[in-house]
């Protein structure tokens, strides 16, 4: 019996087999870092478990592959298929509020995850062709490439990281390392992890495999407190905003634009507590298109007493170029505070060359803004600095790192503000939300995300969601918010070398496995 399940596994009864299970467990991938659905499951959540089994069945299936070549095929049939699994939801931004025709869009997305997934291909087939089979050499040189991979995708060409492994052990035993080694040091253990599991089925070794996994998940049986490298410092009373504009309409002046006014001046004018925060593009106009006083209005609100705002707004001019910013209004920054983003979204907030043509074909508001430099201040309130990142910023951890260069100036609250309205009601909003709550977990630090559509929610500085507001829904979620001072392992490192670290590990541990292969 097992016999057979092995030759199915691994590919010796046909190359049939073996596509269709690589297929299978690459969808099992992708459900492991967010349940899709709305059902028996919340959508959204982790199954850490299932991302190992099914990394673990995909490594079975190349191992038994008959020439590196095939492996890395069938690798890159893995990554396309669970890369596309992950964000399909690309879809529904380019279709159904883009109008670009179905079968280009769907194109699009499935072009898009299948170049990531060259990454991926490349791996497995260095690890083929290069590792001796077996032993911890090779679970080693498997986890060092897959590394490698999840690195150059998430920052090669400005990277696009979305759905990187590690993010299915948010709320896993290896969260715990989290504060440590961060998500790709996270995706590096994972990928060790079932490679020790899959390699042990090959070779019917179990021993390695159990006394890993009795190591690696030692940490979720420790006291709570043994892993805390943060100390609370003050309270703010927090007020989030969720307008809930339908993204076809979001920049309309004649619906969208009159009514996102409207609203959020309502609910800003009418905030109490120490700081209320508003979404991306919440005031979807350049303030000098404003109505006469509106602005005017804000300002005074927030120049007198304690409350302070940060206000996701688009600035510039056609001369000076334009920004997707954060504009802070604060008693204590009465000069007036500004975040730019960073880290544009291509195709939306600058256009690659010779990719043009590609968007003109969207109905969709896009150009290219001019980027604001890494490691901006934070706002001060109340005591606290709280730093700001818009939309998937915080993808980025190495990115957000930044600002733990110096400590005396390092934040102790996290603001994302963000538009998920082009994805409708599909898992890319809780998948986002998960993100967040990784980020949470490697500073240590509570994130408040204000949100358009969802996921506005309040996160502790242990990645748990205290509050959200029901997603495609309009309303106000008020709540407190400790900061934190102190710095993890991460931060500190990640400050000042960035990836760099697990770039040189993943290097050293490749010198050793090929000088093995020469010299065993």
């Amino acid at each position: 019996m097992r016999g057979a399940l092995f030759g199915l596994l691994g590919g010796r009864i046909s190359a049939g087999w073996s596509v269709a299970i690589v297929f299978i467990a690459a969808c099992a991938q992708a459900t492991g870092a967010g349940w899709p659905f709305s059902t028996v499951f919340s959508q959204g959540q982790t199954f850490w478990w299932l991302q190992l089994i099914s990394l673990s069945v995909f490594l079975v299936v190349v191992s038994g592959s008959t020439t590196p070549h095939q492996a890395a095929w069938l690798a890159w049939g893995f990554a396309t298929a669970w890369l596309g699994s992950t964000f399909w939801w690309l879809f529904v931004a380019m279709n159904t509020y883009g109008g670009l025709p179905a079968w280009l869009a769907a194109f699009a997305v499935l072009a898009l995850a299948a170049a990531l997934g060259g990454y991926y291909a490349l791996a497995i087939w260095a690890w083929r062709r290069y590792v001796p089979a077996g032993g911890w050499l090779s679970v080693s040189a498997f986890a060092a490439l897959w590394l490698m991979a999840e690195m150059a995708r998430g920052t090669w060409l400005t990277g696009f990281g979305w759905g990187a492994i590690g993010y299915a052990h948010v709320d896993g035993p290896l969260a715990a390392y989290l504060p440590w080694v961060g998500s790709y040091g996270v995706s590096a253990i994972v990928a060790a992890w079932a490679a020790a599991w899959g390699l042990a089925w090959v070779r019917e070794r179990w021993l390695g495999a159990v006394a890993l996994s009795a190591l690696l998940m030692t940490p979720s049986v420790m006291p709570a407190d043994w892993n805390a490298w943060t100390t609370p410092t003050g309270t703010l009373q927090v007020t989030l905003l969720q307008g809930n504009i339908p993204q076809d309409e979001k920049f309309e002046a004649g619906s969208g634009v009159p009514l996102a006014l409207q609203w959020y001046r309502d609910a800003l004018l009418q905030t109490t507590g120490d700081l209320v925060v508003a979404p991306e593009t919440a005031i979807p106009l350049l303030p000098q298109q404003l109505p006469d006083g509106y602005w005017n209005a804000l300002a005074a609100r927030f120049s007198q007493g304690h409350p302070s705002a940060l206000i996701g707004i688009p600035l510039g001019s056609f001369q000076a170029g334009y920004t997707n910013s954060v504009i802070g209004l604060s008693p204590s920054a009465p000069g007036g505070w500004q975040y730019d983003k960073h880290h544009l979204v291509p195709f939306g907030e600058f256009i690659p060359p010779l990719f043009k043509w590609f968007t003109r074909l969207m109905n969709i508001p896009l150009g290219d803004f001019n980027r604001g430099p890494l490691g901006q201040a934070s706002l001060p309130v109340q005591g606290e600095r709280v730093a700001p990142n818009i939309c998937y910023e915080d993808l980025y951890g190495e990115e957000l790192a930044t600002r733990f260069a110096d400590a005396a100036t390092a934040p102790t609250v996290f603001a994302n503000v963000s538009n998920m309205g082009w994805f409708g009601g599909t898992v890319a909003l809780q998948q986002h939300l998960n993100i967040s709550r990784v980020r949470a977990l490697e500073f240590q630090r509570p994130f408040v995300r204000a949100t358009n559509t969802g996921a506005t929610a309040f996160l502790s500085y242990r990645g748990e969601v205290l509050q959200m507001l029901p997603p495609q829904t309009r309303g106000v979620l008020q709540g407190e918010v400790q900061g934190r001072t102190g710095m993890t392992p991460f931060a500190w490192w990640a400050s000042r070398f960035g990836l760099w670290p697990l770039w040189i590990a993943s290097l050293l541990l490749l010198g050793w496995a090929w000088r093995r292969r020469e010299h065993p």
